[in-house]
């Protein structure tokens, strides 16, 4: 699956496994180089999934704000 595909709950689990992973086991330098570009692919799909969410949740204040203004005029 992409990881533009996967949810942010997920997105989020699945790093929270590569750290443990890393953290807790014996991993050589190859797997951990790999983890990392996991990680951060991750990553950037959060911060693209947090990015497309403030701007869709700022349009709907900007929405609203419209309304309420027109309103009182």
């Amino acid at each position: 699956m992409s990881d533009r595909n996967l949810s942010y709950q997920d997105a989020m689990a699945r790093i929270e496994i590569i750290l443990q992973r890393i953290d807790n086991t014996d991993v050589g330098l190859d797997e951990i180089a790999s983890q990392v570009e996991e990680a951060t692919e991750l990553l950037k799909s959060c911060k693209r999934i947090l990015t497309e969410t403030g701007k869709s949740v700022q349009g709907a204040l900007d929405s609203l704000d419209s309304e309420f203004k027109e309103k009182e005029i």
